[in-house]
C-alpha cells in the first residue's frame, strides 16, 4: 500500500501567505488614494468588463445617500427620473442611462460626484495621446482600441481634437515652466531642418548631471538675432548664469555671437570636436581622410591643454603642405574646441561634453515620433508635436557620464569668471547686456 503524504500544513501555510500578501497589496493600493470617490472612479475605469454594472450600482448608492430609501420622507432631495448620459471606461466613452437628483426646495439639480469624475478619460487622455504619438492612425484607432461594442466618441475628428488639446497643453508647459529652481551648468544648443523650416532646441545639464529640455524655437536659420531672443526668453523664465554656463555648439556663428552678446563674461564655449574633425577632412582626398581623422582624435584625447594644442598645431603644419584649405579650417575656432582641456576637466567630462552627441540623440528620438506625419499643416502643429515628443522623452534621458565632476567644472568656471572680471578692472558690464550684468551682480 503506497504511503500517504499529508500536505495540509504546507497548503494551509501557503494559503495564509497568499492571503497576507493580497491583504498587504490591497492596503498599499488604498493608501495611494486620498478620497473614496477617487478609489471608486479609478477602480471602475480599470475593470472594463464590470465597469458598466459597477457604475450603475455605485450611482444608485450615491442617489440613496442623497435622497434616502424609496418612499422615505424628510429629505430636501428627490429622485428626478433618468436621462441619457455616458461615462469613460479608460479612454472609451460608453452610453448609459444615468439617474437624476433634484433639490425641490432650491429647485436645482444635484450633481452626482461619481458621475462627474467618470466624465474624464482615465489619466486625462494620457494613454490616448501616447498611442497617437507613437503612430496609431486616428482613422484606425477605434478598431485597435475598442474594448466593448457600445463605445463611441472614438471618431477621427474627436480623437484629433483630444490630441490637439493635450499637445497644446504640452507646448504651453514647455514654454512656461520655470527654470529658477534648476541649477544649470551646461547647455547644448542645436537646430535641425524640420519640414520646410528649422527647429532650434536647448538641452540643459544640471549640477547633478540630469538632462532637462529647456525650450524649442522655430526658425528658418540659426542667425544671431533669433538665437539671442531664444536665450533672452530662457533668462526671463529664471535661468541662472552668474556662476557660469558652458555652451556646447556645433560651430554655428549665429549661436556663438548670440551667446557672447547675451551672457558676456559668464559664457564658456565648447565647440563640437566631431564637427570640427569632419569639416577638416571634407577638404582632403579620400585616401588621406582616415589618417587625418585618427590623428585629430588622438590629439583631442590628450589629457592636458598644452599637449592637445601642441599636437593639433603639428597637424596644422602638416596640412599646410597638403591642403591649405583644410589647414585653415582646422585653425578656425580651434581654441573653442579645447575649452574643457583649458578648464582641466576634459578626461572626466570629455565623453559627454566634447561633442553635441547628447542633443543630437534627443533629436533622433524626436524623429521617431514625428517621422510618421505625412503632412505638416501649420507652425502650431509642428511645435505641438515636438513639445509632446520632448516631454515624453525627457523622463527617459540618462545622466551624463562623469556627472560627479560637474562641481569641479563649476568651480573652474567661477575662478575664470573672477579673472575675467578682474581684467576689466572689476566692471562686470564689459560685454554682457546691462540687465544681465545687474542680475549677476545681485
Amino acid at each position: 500500500m503506497p504511503a500517504r503524504i499529508n500536505l495540509s500544513k504546507k497548503r494551509g501555510k501557503a494559503k495564509f501567505k497568499v492571503s497576507k500578501k493580497r491583504t498587504d497589496l490591497m492596503n498599499r493600493l488604498l493608501d495611494t488614494y486620498s478620497q473614496e470617490q477617487d478609489i471608486l472612479a479609478t477602480a471602475i475605469q480599470e475593470l472594463i468588463p464590470l465597469g458598466l454594472q459597477r457604475v450603475a450600482e455605485e450611482l444608485q448608492q450615491e442617489v440613496k445617500s442623497l435622497v434616502g430609501r424609496r418612499h422615505e420622507r424628510g429629505s430636501d432631495n428627490s429622485r428626478w427620473g433618468w436621462q441619457p448620459g455616458s461615462v469613460y471606461l479608460r479612454d472609451q466613452k460608453v452610453p448609459m442611462m444615468r439617474p437624476r437628483v433634484r433639490n425641490t426646495k432650491l429647485n436645482q439639480e444635484v450633481p452626482l460626484t461619481l458621475y462627474q469624475r467618470l466624465q474624464e478619460p482615465l489619466k486625462a487622455d494620457g494613454q490616448t495621446v501616447l498611442k497617437l504619438l507613437n503612430g496609431i492612425s486616428t482613422r484606425r484607432y477605434q478598431e485597435s482600441a475598442e474594448l466593448v461594442p457600445e463605445v463611441f466618441g472614438l471618431s477621427p475628428s474627436n480623437l484629433s481634437k483630444r490630441f490637439k488639446n493635450k499637445t497644446t497643453d504640452a507646448l504651453r508647459k514647455l514654454h512656461n515652466r520655470s527654470l529658477a529652481d534648476e541649477d544649470i551648468v551646461c547647455i547644448f544648443i542645436d537646430a535641425k531642418r524640420f519640414a520646410k523650416d528649422g527647429l532650434m532646441l536647448a538641452l540643459g545639464i544640471t549640477i547633478d548631471g540630469k538632462k532637462i529640455i529647456l525650450g524649442i524655437e522655430q526658425s528658418y536659420s540659426e542667425n544671431s538675432n533669433v538665437s539671442g531672443q531664444f536665450l533672452d526668453r530662457l533668462i526671463e523664465r529664471g535661468l541662472r548664469f552668474e556662476n557660469g554656463i558652458l555652451f556646447i555648439i556645433d560651430g554655428s556663428k549665429g549661436f556663438k555671437r548670440a551667446i557672447k552678446n547675451t551672457f558676456g563674461q559668464y559664457a564658456f564655449l565648447q565647440r563640437c570636436q566631431w564637427h570640427k574633425r569632419e569639416n577638416v577632412i571634407a577638404y582632403l582626398d579620400p585616401t588621406q581622410q582616415a589618417l587625418c581623422r585618427r590623428r585629430m582624435q588622438e590629439a583631442y584625447r590628450r589629457t592636458t591643454y598644452k599637449e592637445a594644442e601642441a599636437e593639433l598645431n603639428r597637424i596644422h603644419q602638416e596640412l599646410l603642405k597638403v591642403n591649405q584649405s583644410a589647414a585653415n579650417s582646422l585653425l578656425e575656432g580651434l581654441e573653442e574646441t579645447l575649452c574643457l582641456h583649458r578648464l582641466g576637466v576634459s578626461p572626466e567630462l570629455g565623453k559627454s561634453l566634447n561633442t553635441t552627441n547628447c542633443i543630437e540623440s534627443v533629436m533622433s528620438q524626436v524623429e521617431q515620433y514625428t517621422q510618421k506625419v505625412d503632412r505638416w499643416h501649420n507652425s502650431e502643429q509642428i511645435l505641438r508635436w515636438n513639445a509632446a515628443s520632448l516631454l515624453e522623452i525627457e523622463p527617459r534621458l540618462r545622466k551624463i557620464r562623469g556627472c560627479r565632476f560637474l562641481k569641479v567644472l563649476r568651480y573652474k568656471m567661477q575662478q575664470e569668471i573672477k579673472e575675467r572680471l578682474s581684467q576689466e578692472n572689476g566692471v562686470s558690464q564689459s560685454t554682457a547686456k546691462p540687465e544681465i550684468a545687474e542680475a549677476a551682480a545681485i
